[in-house]
């Protein structure tokens, strides 16, 4: 009996539209060579990145800074530390016309935008994309975010989510079910662009919106862009198991990514949707050298320009409980947690080794997995991550831009011996490549097991 080869794992690159990369210091020479408003950089890095066939450029974005850490925005800003930050949605739509299949995936949360006119924007991006894009759904852990956008404080974790939710209730609603599929007839003989009966208001009245409209966009290729998530908790997997299609993931372990993935795949099922119907991301750093011992010198390279509270100000601003007030070389088994958010309690339940210390904890968050050899030993990484379960790898850059370079020549070659890689792209849209050769391949729209199913007013998209 023959077995079928494993699926392919896919690649997203992520980045920041800042002076540094996601965990890179501004200052390191992979960062400074790299001009972050200078679109000549990203485009010779797109172009890259689709030679290489990377799956998709995706922009990791927030609109606060990162001020819990000491109660202070100094360290944020004196170091560039994710800010400034530009709009990744412009750089997606100035990237397409120098690509031709590389999708853009960019995180915008449920409080940046109403979601009328956010709409107009993801439909504007995947037409000029022609269906290449990707959002990725948060709902903005930045006490500061809130703040600049006019609320007093942050809705609770839950409420963030049930906003979440009817905020792409909405979004479907005016992208699925709007406009029915033959609306546009460009009758030149009749001069009818558009069939008026066809075209429909969304009446929709909530407790966070009301839309009486009709979206101002025809339709799209994909309609829907291709749906990331990444929150893990209780919430955050209910909300996954209803809405997304890819689903950003940091477990310590290839065990503790198989529980997870087992667990969401399941609540999938459990709402109507078939297991395939989620991709599971791993967010990995490499750092990659020719020999053990390269590879362990530009680590210490990175460390030396990296800010020595890098990963407790980051994790500060995602636990929301400023680590400055706590030691954090206490052991996470020694935590006295009426003193700290559930968020870390989370986090430190999940740790295999109990005798991890908070600052542990901080450095894994900050600078995601991180894995330091070979080609052939990130490569025998990658493989382990697959055999549990895992469908794509979230590559983030630890020295600076330009690393990435070092991982397309060196470890992208492995990659592509094995299997594990992706050698060309397949037709279609990003949803379409995406999902080619899974269980559930896909069209360029949503499939009719997604909830988003019951707003349309049409029924031509295949189960």
């Amino acid at each position: 009996m023959t077995t079928s080869a494993p699926e392919r794992l896919r690649y997203t690159y992520m980045s920041c539209f800042s002076p540094g990369a996601l965990q890179a210091s501004w200052n390191h020479p992979q960062s400074t060579g790299f001009d972050y408003l200078n679109l000549d950089s990203w485009v010779k890095l797109a172009q890259a990145l689709e030679d290489a066939n990377f799956d998709a450029f995706f922009w990791a974005d927030h609109l606060g800074v990162h001020d819990i850490f000491r109660s202070s925005y100094e360290d944020a800003v004196r170091n560039a530390m994710q800010y400034p930050v530009a709009d990744p949605m412009i750089l997606a739509a100035t990237l397409a016309a120098s690509t031709t299949n590389l999708g853009f995936a960019f995180s915008a949360n449920v409080i940046q935008d109403h979601p009328y006119v956010f709409a107009r924007r993801l439909s504007t991006l995947d037409h000029l994309t022609r269906g290449r894009i990707a959002w990725n759904i948060v709902t903005s852990f930045q006490p500061s975010a809130w703040r600049n956008l006019g609320h007093s404080q942050m809705r609770s974790h839950d409420s963030r989510y049930e906003q979440a939710d009817e905020y792409v209730q909405v979004l479907y609603k005016l992208l699925e079910g709007s406009w029915e599929d033959d609306a546009v007839v460009r009758d030149l003989e009749k001069a009818v662009y558009a069939d008026p009966g066809k075209v429909h208001p969304i009446e929709h009245e909530g407790q966070y919106y009301k839309v009486p409209g009709i979206q101002t966009v025809e339709p799209s290729p994909q309609r829907m862009p291709v749906l990331f998530q990444a929150g893990t908790s209780t919430a955050g997997r209910e909300f996954a198991a209803n809405n997304a299609e890819a689903i950003f993931m940091l477990p310590m372990d290839p065990a503790g990514a198989r529980r997870t993935i087992d667990g969401i795949r399941a609540q999938f099922v459990e709402c109507g949707r078939r297991a395939s119907d989620a991709l599971f991301f791993v967010s990995e750093s490499v750092i990659v050298g020719s020999t053990e011992e390269e590879a362990k010198r530009k680590l210490e390279e990175f460390r030396a320009y990296r800010h020595e509270d890098f990963d407790l100000i980051f994790a500060s601003s995602n636990f929301g409980f400023d680590l400055s007030v706590v030691d954090p070389d206490t052991p996470i088994a020694d935590l006295e947690f009426n003193a700290v958010q559930g968020q870390i309690r989370a986090f430190a339940d999940s740790a295999p080794d109990k005798n991890l210390t908070l600052r542990d904890m901080a450095a894994t968050l900050s600078a995601n997995l991180l894995t330091v050899g070979t080609p052939e030993q990130i490569a025998d990484k990658f493989e382990a991550w697959q055999a549990a379960g895992v469908n794509g790898i979230n590559l983030a850059s630890v020295g600076g831009y330009l690393d990435v370079y070092d991982f397309i020549e060196h470890v992208v070659p492995v990659l592509k011996k094995r299997g594990l890689m992706q050698k060309e792209y397949a037709p279609g849209t990003l949803r379409e490549k995406l999902f080619a050769g899974t269980e559930s391949p896909s069209g360029p729209r949503l499939n009719d097991r997604h909830p988003v199913s019951k707003f349309r007013k049409d029924s031509t998209v295949p189960a």
